[in-house]
């Protein structure tokens, strides 16, 4: 029973995880499209500025889940992943260091270099999760003693690959519609307008997949078997429905939620299809790693799971005062702030 508990925090912890990062990943992606001018760029960096290192935490947390309840697949996927994972280390430093260090040298060229490195640093993560996480539901070629025989090139194939240009229209979707929260003007009207195509891309692309993930991977057993969990997927679609139906009427706060539901949805919808896996062999069954094989011992997941029951909630209630707080419209007076991005 605790193993399953812990099976049920790990996804819901992605998912979190890619609800909130996702739009500043996806802010930082759209960048070179949607400003057109030093203070346009400047609100894209204040509209993420206050909360992408918070977001990141559960980042942190998720990975730290990965380690302490399922020692053994945390060892086989960072090993097996580890060239993927050490460039989705790099990129999300040079995002984060372009944060600090653009603002530090008053000069155009100082300025372009961190803007290239901050939209590198955010396309590229949103690429990899969606390659990596495909990859997972897809199966990794993991041999009896849990070691990856494929190497990095083997993850671009062709169901990985739509993976990650699922995850970046997810993301950028999610990000442009945070953007038309948080400013006005004429480049809340380009985010608006960009949400509007990235929208009908995402939803050619998430049929595809969900094609796809019915060809490629086992996803779909545990729903056939348990009908009752469609209700997952479902809560997607509605969700992306409903993003779009708020756009339309430039809610743009209840189509950002909308946005969220259904990143969420979507993870949920991949962990539960995974389920008893946490990692699956596409070489064999049996050496998949799951949450029978991998799981730490009862003694740590009770520890564990009394710390997780305390801190949590503490990081929700700090992520949500931190999001009320800072979530009004940024205005020139923000801009010209001491301490603004």
């Amino acid at each position: 029973m605790l193993e399953i508990t812990w099976f049920v925090l790990w996804g819901v912890l992605w998912a979190i995880y890619f609800a909130l990062d996702g739009y500043d990943l996806g802010l930082g992606t759209l960048m070179p499209i949607l400003a057109a001018d030093e203070r346009d760029r400047r609100i894209m960096y204040n509209a993420a500025g206050p909360f992408w290192d918070g977001n990141q935490v559960w980042l942190i947390t998720a990975g730290g889940v990965t380690f302490a309840a399922f020692p053994a697949t945390y060892a086989a996927l960072f090993s097996g992943l580890y060239t993927a994972l050490m460039l989705l280390l790099f990129a999300l430093i040079l995002r984060g260091v372009s944060f600090e260090f653009r603002r530090k040298v008053d000069s155009e060229r100082w300025r372009r270099v961190w803007d290239y490195c901050h939209v590198g640093g955010s396309f590229l993560p949103a690429l990899l999760l969606g390659v990596a996480f495909a990859n997972i539901f897809q199966g990794i070629p993991l041999n009896a003693q849990g070691v990856n025989e494929g190497g990095l090139l083997d993850l671009l194939n062709p169901y990985g690959l739509l993976g990650g240009v699922l995850f970046v229209l997810m993301f950028s979707l999610h990000g442009s519609l945070w953007l038309g929260v948080k400013s006005e003007g004429p480049i809340a009207v380009r985010a608006a307008a960009m949400a509007e195509k990235l929208w009908l891309a995402l939803m050619v692309v998430v049929v595809l997949f969900l094609v796809s993930s019915a060809y490629f991977t086992q996803l779909f057993d545990n729903y056939m078997n348990n009908p009752v969990l469609f209700v997952v997927l479902l809560l997607a679609v509605l969700g992306l429905v409903q993003a779009r139906v708020f756009l339309g009427k430039r809610s743009m706060l209840k189509a950002w939620a909308a946005s969220a539901v259904a990143i969420i949805s979507v993870t949920l919808f991949g962990v539960i299809g995974l389920f008893p896996a946490l990692l699956p062999s596409s070489l064999d069954p049996a050496y998949s790693m799951t949450i029978a094989n991998s799981a730490s011992s009862q003694l740590t997941l009770k520890i564990m799971l009394g710390v997780v029951l305390v801190f949590v909630p503490l990081v929700v209630a700090y992520q949500a005062w931190l999001h009320v707080t800072f979530g009004h419209k940024i205005t020139d007076a923000d801009l010209e702030y001491e301490e603004a991005y």
